[in-house]
């Protein structure tokens, strides 16, 4: 099993570098072109950062290992409120007054029920359920673009643009980052998938714990490294639209293009633990955002805290 764990901590390390590589050769090549930073923010930025969990959802869909495609989309969005949220919270105060925020709490509200309403009255994330979720995150996009055209731009947007086109300049980078992720992505999903599902075998759980917690976690990673950053700057507060807007696209696009290249079912327990905690965790998160508050030190402790209980709570079998 150690050789599986090794080869997970490889996969996810080829997914997070790889989805990086392609997301900067992406925007570096839309920059050569000269598309409009907005176009290139909501498309290229937005759809590349959700390229580790994507990949690593169609990998294990298309392997018929449905519970870590599923337990991959619900762990990120636990983990990106409890975790990423708490711990920074714990170094520094994160405001929730940012302007705007609540219509992207609303969202992500939406887009949990309709994934939640899918799984449970449909039983299952199929063909029908991604065509919607699709369509749902493409008028979400659309919705954003509008907004931000009208305000003359979104400032955090373009920071973010320009932060990943840095390799604009140098045009023999574009390409060699083009392909470094486009290879390193399927090769990194692959490998984290099918060794999760061997030591999720080897652990006698079900993979969708695996999905939950090597996963889920590993795929946070990048987010939890960003909002910490921010934190010890206190910036923090930035970075919540990102984390709502994160968890909208885990949902209806990640999710939505698993419904495409398959149907992805739940087991009960997950239907009895899992998919609550999110919707728990969502609802709590989506509160604090319309009260206009703050995630402090003692909430920041009190996710903290959640997230690790869950996790040994799913480690420890009490979830099996």
């Amino acid at each position: 099993m150690l050789i599986h764990l090794l080869l997970i901590v490889v996969g996810l390390a080829a997914l997070l570098c790889a989805g990086e590589l392609l997301v900067r050769g992406a925007v570096a090549l839309a920059k050569l072109l000269n598309i409009p930073s907005l176009l290139v923010g909501l498309t290229v930025v937005a759809f590349g950062t959700s390229a580790p969990e994507l990949f690593v959802t169609v990998q294990a869909v298309l392997s018929g290992d449905n519970g870590i495609a599923m337990g991959n989309i619900v762990g990120s969005n636990i983990a990106n409120i409890l975790l990423v949220l708490g711990v920074p919270a714990i170094v520094s105060a994160i405001s929730l007054a940012t302007p705007k925020l609540g219509r992207h709490a609303v969202v992500m509200l939406l887009a949990t029920g309709v994934f939640c309403g899918f799984v449970y009255l449909g039983g299952a994330i199929d063909l029908r359920a991604g065509l919607v979720m699709l369509a749902l995150i493409a008028a979400y996009v659309v919705a954003i673009g509008i907004a931000a055209a009208r305000s003359n731009g979104d400032t955090e947007l373009m920071a973010e643009v320009e932060e990943y086109g840095e390799t604009a300049s140098s045009k023999w980078k574009t390409p060699l980052y083009l392909v470094a992720g486009l290879i390193g992505l399927p090769l990194g999903a692959d490998l984290l998938v099918d060794n999760g599902a061997a030591v999720a075998t080897d652990l006698g759980v079900r993979e969708e714990v695996i999905g939950l917690t090597i996963v889920a976690f590993g795929t946070s990673l990048p987010e939890l490294a960003t909002v910490f950053a921010a934190a010890l700057k206190r910036e923090a507060d930035v970075a919540v639209g990102n984390i709502l807007g994160s968890n909208v696209f885990n949902l209806l696009f990640v999710g939505g293009v698993a419904g495409l290249v398959g149907t992805s079912t739940f087991s009960h327990t997950a239907l009895l633990y899992d998919l609550p905690v999110m919707i728990v965790t969502a609802i709590v998160l989506a509160a604090l955002v319309f009260a206009g508050g703050r995630i402090g030190r003692i909430l920041g402790i009190a996710f903290t805290a959640a997230y690790v209980a869950y996790i040994v709570f799913l480690g420890t079998g009490g979830a099996a």
